[in-house]
């Protein structure tokens, strides 16, 4: 489900260093120079990685974890590298190493849970979920809600119901949130409730680009409520912005039928 996991990793790698809080044990008598060093170097690597450039990414959380090593964003940084590159052991050890220092931070426990989800251990997934939704003080409990929706979609045997519940919990908090819509959209197709999908994919067009995958989501929609004015509309549109896109070869695959 290629759609789940690239709306997963999304809210995983907006928060790349916002898991320094909801619980670290105090660092008395810790230089607080050693803990700016880190949060320096691991600014830095977030930038290396969003360029691509992942040894020199790699140096410098080397660097933030020489000079604190309990800056549990330095190890959640980690992680999102290894993951990147691959190491996915050494990525979730850097979890792991995170959650020793900090096990009640609900962001951390949200990005450990997109990645369990991402590797398809959902259960393990699930329960990280809700140890983020649980903790009264998590500022952002709808960004688990979405992605326990989506983990709940991408599962083999997948709970539709479950996730609409947190799904729609999500769009309750910010009902703004694109990603959430886009997946209502999904599950409209894979629930066959075509309407669903045409209206999440119209709110998600309305405050934001269409997508290859919000196009296709839609035309499928379109296709099956038989309006032929609008899928003739959005395959245009589809193909003329996306030409390339696996969505467009789906489409041209799908007309024929």
């Amino acid at each position: 489900m290629k759609l789940v996991r690239n709306l997963l990793f999304l809210f995983f790698a907006l928060s790349l260093v916002s898991c320094s809080g909801g619980g670290k044990k105090p660092t008395f008598g810790k230089d607080a120079n050693f803990e700016e060093a880190a949060r320096i170097n691991v600014q830095l690597a977030s930038g290396y990685i969003r360029r691509g450039n992942y040894e020199v990414a790699k140096g410098k959380l080397e660097k933030a974890l020489e000079a604190d090593d309990e800056y549990v964003p330095a190890y959640t940084t980690m992680a999102v590298l290894m993951d990147i590159i691959g190491e996915t052991t050494e990525a979730e050890n850097y979890y792991l190493d995170a959650l020793d220092i900090d096990p009640r931070n609900p962001e951390l426990r949200n990005n450990y849970g997109t990645f369990l989800c991402k590797h398809d251990k959902v259960e393990d997934a699930i329960e990280q979920f809700n140890h983020a939704i649980k903790n009264q003080f998590y500022e952002n409990p709808q960004n688990s809600h979405a992605n326990l929706g989506y983990c709940l979609m991408k599962a083999k045997n997948p709970d539709y119901k479950k996730a609409e519940k947190h799904l729609r919990q999500a769009l309750k908090v910010n009902p703004n949130m694109t990603t959430a819509l886009i997946a209502m959209g999904e599950l409209g197709l894979k629930t066959r409730r075509y309407l669903m999908t045409r209206a999440y994919m119209q709110r998600y067009h309305a405050l934001t680009k269409p997508s290859a995958e919000s196009l296709w989501f839609q035309i499928q929609a379109e296709k099956a409520l038989g309006d032929q004015k609008h899928f003739l509309k959005l395959s245009r549109q589809l193909l003329k912005q996306f030409p390339e896109s696996p969505e467009a070869e789906k489409l041209m695959k799908y007309s024929h039928k």
